[in-house]
């Protein structure tokens, strides 16, 4: 692994297309508006019976994150009326463009124009999803997005439920849709720490071994800690329960013998690694930065001040631990 070079430390890899050299044709696409390349990318994706549908509404979550997409989705869009995927992928955008003018603050934190301004992307998103689902009621990624959508929305449980379940009819074990739904069980969602933990260690047990399942629950966890305060949140992570339940998920995730690396491998080691880092359990988040080595996931670090400090000492404590 190393954290440096005869230069000095290396820099962490946070961009998601450089993570997974396989995903950076539909980043370069983007880059050019191509549209009719960003389509071969995704109808490619299609043909991969085993990891399609998983690999589909990825893309489409890190393809709403590169800027100023909407301009040549739009279009798309307009060309081809009747095709699902633009007004799938424009929806993606619109749902990122109306997250990010929210910010991520609590709700009494956000102004009333950045609220206005989340409403109106997310009805925008919402209005196309519902066209596509009601064509192609067997299109995991736009029921995905609902989920998305759904949360931003206020649409509440039952609803995001009844979203989850339809797409469930086709893909049950569909990691980021059980991780969107998740955040409506947790309290913050109107939800419970019993509900959202119990379904996450429920996904983790449907899911076939070696699957990223597992690290439903160490998102519960960290969500849960981070609703914590003071003494009560220092103590949640390092407790041996949380711990042993950690390590099973990561045992039959992750670290599962026959686990291979695709295009989740990023998030799942960062979430791994966060909680076990958190928690002080130092030598259980080692494999995960060794699998990481200067790779990490932004959007799973970010909440702790200070991460890119945090991260490269955390994993230089792991692998002394280990030595």
């Amino acid at each position: 692994m190393g954290d440096s070079t005869d230069d000095g430390p290396r820099p962490l890899v946070t961009d998601p297309f450089d993570a997974v050299p396989a995903l950076v044709p539909l980043r370069d696409a983007a880059w050019d508006g191509d549209w009719a390349a960003v389509r071969a990318f995704f109808e490619g994706i299609a043909t991969d019976e085993a990891a399609g549908a998983e690999n589909l509404s990825l893309a489409a979550a890190l393809l709403a994150g590169v800027e100023r997409t909407e301009w040549f989705l739009e279009k798309a869009v307009q060309d081809r009326p009747a095709d699902p995927l633009p007004r799938t992928l424009l929806a993606e955008r619109y749902i990122h463009l109306g997250w990010r003018a929210r910010g991520r603050g609590p709700a009494e934190s956000v102004s009333w124009d950045a609220a206005q301004q989340c409403h109106e992307r997310l009805c925008k998103a919402e209005l196309l999803l519902i066209e596509v689902c009601a064509e192609q009621p067997a299109c995991v990624p736009a029921w995905t997005a609902r989920l998305g959508t759904a949360r931003g929305l206020g649409l509440g449980q039952s609803e995001a439920r009844r979203r989850y379940d339809r797409l469930a009819e086709h893909h049950p074990h569909h990691i980021r849709a059980q991780s969107l739904l998740l955040r409506h069980l947790c309290p913050e969602g109107d939800g419970s720490w019993e509900a959202a933990h119990g379904f996450a260690e429920e996904c983790a047990s449907a899911a076939p071994d070696a699957s990223h399942a597992g690290v439903l629950v160490a998102e519960a966890h960290l969500a849960h800690w981070t609703a914590l305060e003071g003494a009560e949140a220092d103590e949640y992570l390092r407790s041996t329960t949380v711990r042993d339940e950690l390590l099973r998920a990561a045992r039959v995730s992750v670290l599962h013998p026959d686990h291979r690396r695709d295009w989740h491998w990023t998030d799942s080691h960062s979430t791994f690694a966060l909680a076990f880092s958190l928690g002080g359990h130092v030598v259980d988040a080692a494999p995960h930065f060794a699998a990481l080595g200067d790779t990490v996931s932004e959007s799973v670090w970010r909440n702790v001040p200070d991460w890119r400090t945090r991260f490269t000492e955390y994993r230089a404590t792991a692998a002394q631990a280990t030595h």
